[in-house]
């Protein structure tokens, strides 16, 4: 895989050329900025920018003052190739605060070791209802420790509007939800995105969350998708790289409101 030119394709399809998440939301593009505005319940922030040192600090501005007068806290989601290399420097002096990193990960569906399967007693079950998702948002809340409520929004309002969207899976030991994960199938594009994988403490290191991936992996390739893509934990990294994924770049979020 050549990485320079999946990671232009990546930056064009899923950021430059993005789609709403999720149907209250929408994608605008001005000047050398994308964004994506949602309600309060909805991500919203800058996916892709394209600045140089001349005007980088007018376009922070302006994206602060965009999203202040429509009462949003947002995020501008900062990749290490994204240019000028101080683009995260004048975030923070800007009043932005930054999250932990992430690794940038995409592998090509027809290379990934996909025949990988949960460890003995566990199953893995597609979530199509409210109640399925209900169980994802808590096995989310219980492996991150955070608030799901976002999560739900979107989750429910993603099958109200267009279920094949997303696929969302379950990792069950007998009738208790041990694991969740989701992948994203954004139609026009060559990516499917992994999002979500998580897994209870007291099940870690068991081979659920390879098995998720794979299963992901085999959902991605079922529908066309060429690429794999994930923001990688430090935790997740080593797993995703021996099943086949790459990494191209880093990311960083960075926030901007309470």
């Amino acid at each position: 895989m050549d990485h320079s030119t999946v990671l232009a394709l990546y930056d064009r399809d899923m950021r430059e050329g993005a789609r709403p998440d999720g149907p209250g939301a929408r994608i605008e593009r001005t000047g050398a900025v994308v964004r994506q505005v949602a309600d309060a319940q909805g991500w919203n922030g800058v996916l892709w920018s394209r600045l140089d040192p001349a005007d980088a600090d007018r376009a922070i501005g302006e994206q602060i003052a965009h999203f202040t007068a429509l009462g949003r806290d947002f995020e501008w989601k900062l990749y290490a190739h994204d240019e000028p290399h101080d683009l995260g420097a004048r975030l923070t002096a800007a009043g932005f605060r930054a999250e932990p990193e992430e690794t940038l990960m995409i592998g090509e569906t027809a290379q990934l070791a996909v025949d990988t399967g949960p460890p003995t007693g566990v199953s893995l079950v597609q979530v199509t209802d409210t109640a399925g998702i209900g169980l994802v948002v808590d096995v989310h809340d219980q492996a991150f420790g955070t608030d799901g409520t976002r999560l739900r929004h979107q989750l429910l309002a993603q099958l109200a509007a267009n279920p094949g969207a997303a696929v969302a899976v379950l990792a069950l030991a007998g009738d208790e939800p041990v694991g969740a994960a989701r992948i994203e199938l954004t139609p026009g594009t060559r990516f499917a995105g992994l999002w979500g994988g998580g897994i209870v403490e007291s099940w870690r290191g068991r081979g659920i969350y390879r098995a998720l991936v794979a299963h992901r992996a085999r959902v991605a390739a079922e529908h066309g998708y060429r690429y794999l893509q994930v923001d990688a934990s430090a935790m997740s990294r080593p797993i995703l790289a021996r099943l086949g994924l790459h990494a191209l770049s880093t990311t960083t979020p960075y926030l901007y409101g309470d």
